[in-house]
């Protein structure tokens, strides 16, 4: 991490498994380094909800503590908010290094994430969709969203997420995928499908990261991360 913070940050609008997708990048980064935050920063407040029972391995934490968040994390994720607002998606770039777009293999989601992508073009950040929620008997439905966004110049990561009645059980139970559990009681037979094609995107998403010496530090959506003596001081 070269001794500073990296800000991933996951915007869309509703129903594309947003936070689903927040917490399985953050539970991916964490496997990686010491310290990962997700900041809930959706007035739902779905990713605090998703976290309420304590199991996941890092810590969720709502907007109002992104700037403390920010001063010992070696990660910061965001779930952001389901808004495809120009003011709301520039308070995203201003906070973030990285952003992802989950996409659904549908008609609206591809709509929405061209919509957002535009705007994003205007920025001087990385970004790219990832497709969920993908139905393995609707493969070419996938496909050829994939191929739209790509038409579009819009980066997609490799990596795809299946539809899986393995995250809803994981959610309900305020898990992640790799322990979901079926009705009977037993591990779900296929949670692994699910945290394999999380990981993989995770691995994807971490060399979007410009380099360092082209980064620019950023800080929390509308947060002043400055010492108060340095505020005072100037």
């Amino acid at each position: 991490m070269d001794g500073r913070h990296v800000y991933y940050g996951l915007w869309s609008k509703g129903g594309v498994a947003k936070t689903c997708t927040s917490v399985h990048i953050a539970a991916g980064l964490a496997s990686s380094y010491p310290s990962v935050v997700l900041v809930d920063a959706d007035r739902n407040r779905s990713a605090s909800a998703y976290a309420a029972r304590g199991l996941l391995q890092f810590e969720v934490v709502p907007i109002e503590a992104a700037a403390k968040a920010s001063r010992y994390a070696d990660v910061i994720v965001t779930d952001g908010q389901a808004s495809s607002s120009k003011e709301e998606i520039k308070n995203l770039v201003d906070g973030a290094d990285v952003i992802i777009l989950p996409t659904a293999a549908q008609t609206r989601s591809l709509e929405l994430t061209l919509e957002m992508a535009e705007h994003l073009k205007g920025f001087n950040v990385p970004f790219a969709a990832l497709l969920v929620k993908v139905d393995a008997r609707k493969s070419q439905v996938a496909k050829k969203i994939r191929r739209q966004l790509e038409e579009a110049d819009i980066p997609v990561l490799k990596a795809q997420i299946p539809l899986l009645s393995a995250f809803e059980k994981a959610e309900n139970a305020g898990v992640t995928v790799d322990k979901a559990t079926a009705n009977s009681g037993k591990s779900d037979p296929r949670r692994m499908i699910g945290w394999h094609a999380y990981r993989v995107a995770c691995e994807e998403i971490k060399k979007l990261v410009p380099e360092r010496a082209t980064l620019i530090p950023m800080q929390p959506i509308g947060w002043d991360t400055t010492l108060i003596e340095e505020r005072i001081a100037a």
